[in-house]
């Protein structure tokens, strides 16, 4: 599947059996060994608390790591735009849950017609969502599964109560070629909690409101056999649940600094910091360095990101530099010298890319393509 059109696209930054120190750069390193550790972690806990993994493809948008979580057990995968399902369908995966509401008619004709070819679900929190997506549906000719999303807390998307949960099922029952499969219930806000005594206590109310919309469905009649959910910060909370039926993290693959900030949860596996840009030395100054990655090659919504090397603090990142301070004692830096930056936030960083370079190593397995920028409609 080609990621762009674009000459650069066409050309990645590495191939199979290249040295690390080789790779062009900036470019997107996922280290093999510790993407496989997170992904066996996370997979094995959720089996052991009998609930399904639908890993979250928004986190790395790279078809090629969605199809791995796939064969480690996860049942399908999320996404968050109509242009990600596409990609990730046109890859071979046929179980998507696109964990959004998705307006406008240009969008939802072209979620219709995808639902044609796979399993496809997406959320609602509106009526006028169900009355469109029902046209859209009858207009290709195809059948969705929705998803009630109901606010656990976030305070962004979703209904605010159990009344218009209710109104919802029975728009949706009464709307032809959609079918209510259950609810989809993330907190987002509290993956990032930096204590686990902070997550844990929001964790209690999401399940709270969870559990109140689903049982209140199901005694009005209506089937909600499923309740989705959960991230790489709560995962082991809705594990634990017994209300939750699949959980959707996505970072756990990857991880960055934001997520390693988190206080680390005694019942919870120990993840490692799996994807990193390497960067070159293009500018040597008598106490700092100057690389070739900026905020076009790295996210900083969620700060700034940090050199693996110790003794070495970045400064200032701009368009296509970072600039890094050496500490006192620590050995100088070589024009040329390859760097390894771990990222604020792994997902828009991933999202910044064309090639994922996978390594083990210090050797250059593989290098597999990112959707492009235009999967975000």
């Amino acid at each position: 599947m080609s990621s762009s059109s674009s000459g650069h696209a066409a050309h990645p930054p590495a191939a199979p059996g290249d040295a690390l120190a080789d790779v062009d750069t900036p470019a997107l390193v996922l280290d093999l060994d510790a993407f496989e550790a997170n992904l066996a972690a996370v997979h094995g806990h959720a089996r052991a608390n009998g609930v399904r993994v639908r890993a979250h493809g928004k986190a790395h948008r790279c078809p090629e790591i969605a199809c791995r979580q796939l064969a480690a057990g996860a049942v399908g995968v999320c996404c968050q735009k109509v242009g990600e399902a596409e990609g990730f369908a046109a890859a071979g995966i046929d179980d998507i849950l696109v964990s959004n509401e998705i307006v406008g008619a240009a969008k939802l004709a072209r979620l219709a017609r995808l639902a044609r070819s796979v399993r496809l679900a997406v959320c609602v929190d509106h009526p006028d969502a169900v009355t469109a997506l029902a046209q859209a549906c009858v207009a290709e000719g195809s059948r969705l599964d929705v998803l009630i999303e109901v606010d656990v807390g976030q305070g962004r998307c979703g209904v605010a109560s159990v009344d218009e949960a209710l109104a919802l099922a029975r728009a949706l029952a009464a709307a032809p070629r959609l079918r209510l499969r259950g609810l989809q219930a993330y907190h987002g806000g509290a993956q990032h909690l930096r204590t686990a005594g902070e997550r844990a206590a929001a964790f209690g109310e999401t399940m709270r409101r969870a559990a109140r919309v689903r049982d209140t469905l199901r005694s009005a009649g209506f089937r909600c056999e499923e309740v989705s959910g959960g991230g790489t910060g709560t995962f082991i909370h809705e594990a634990a649940s017994g209300i939750y039926t699949e959980i959707q993290p996505g970072s756990y693959v990857l991880m960055d600094l934001d997520y390693r900030a988190n206080q680390a949860d005694a019942a919870a596996p120990a993840l490692r910091q799996a994807i990193g840009v390497l960067a070159t030395v293009m500018s040597v100054r008598d106490a700092h360095v100057v690389l070739d990655a900026g905020l076009k090659a790295l996210a900083l919504d969620s700060g700034p990101p940090a050199m693996r090397l110790p003794g070495w603090a970045v400064r200032t990142v701009s368009d296509e530099h970072t600039v890094v301070d050496r500490g006192p004692g620590t050995p100088a830096l070589s024009l040329g010298a390859r760097c390894l930056l771990d990222p604020g936030h792994c997902d828009p960083t991933m999202a910044l890319h064309d090639w994922v370079v996978a390594c083990r190593t210090n050797r250059v397995e593989a290098v597999w393509p990112v959707l492009p920028r235009g999967a975000s409609r």
